[in-house]
């Protein structure tokens, strides 16, 4: 059981979990791109001092078979490139941590900022904007965490305007599912 008062609910946009649905959760929107939810997890983390960051949000899909609500067991960090320098693509420079695991549990992700609409080089089954920062932000100073990604889109040429069709529909999903409420 999740417990509302250990835990913040970490979402980039408010039309994605409109904080109205959920009263009483710790809710953080940090906005688009892997910056904005550096800094918002950095921010939540000081403010709330949670034992649990959850992750809901939108994501496009590589896998045309996936649907629905997903939980997101692993991280790579799709628009890392140093691959002159003879590191591996999404892998950052200097660091032991590239693919970050949380769950055996659950599909892949790759987190960049940009808005995919042809298939990426990094092959993950979800692709999305920020979750990689926060999965980054909770291996690093050990605070458990869980992410759950509704498909959006099919990250293809129609993305924008599938995006915009299906941004409200996964909330209630994620908050039956996984909130219990």
């Amino acid at each position: 059981m999740i417990k509302k008062n250990e835990t913040v609910l970490l979402v980039a946009l408010k039309k994605e979990l409109p904080k109205y649905l959920i009263p009483g959760w710790n809710v953080v929107y940090s906005g688009v791109g892997k910056i904005n939810a550096s800094f918002a997890i950095s921010k939540a983390y000081n403010e709330f001092k949670p034992k649990l960051f959850i992750n809901y949000g939108t994501a496009g899909t590589l896998n045309k078979n996936l649907s629905g609500l997903l939980s997101v067991k692993s991280f790579e960090q799709r628009d890392m490139d140093v691959t002159g320098l003879g590191f591996d693509l999404g892998e950052t420079p200097f660091e032991n941590l590239s693919t970050i695991k949380f769950s055996n549990k659950g599909y892949s992700c790759s987190t960049g900022d940009n808005f995919v609409t042809k298939t990426p080089k990094i092959k993950t089954d979800l692709v999305d904007m920020e979750a990689y920062a926060y999965a980054k932000f909770c291996k690093v100073y050990k605070i458990s965490f869980c992410c759950y990604k509704f498909i959006s889109d099919n990250a293809n040429e129609n993305a924008a305007l599938d995006w915009n069709k299906t941004i409200k529909l996964g909330a209630k999903t994620f908050i039956e599912k996984v909130l219990n409420v």
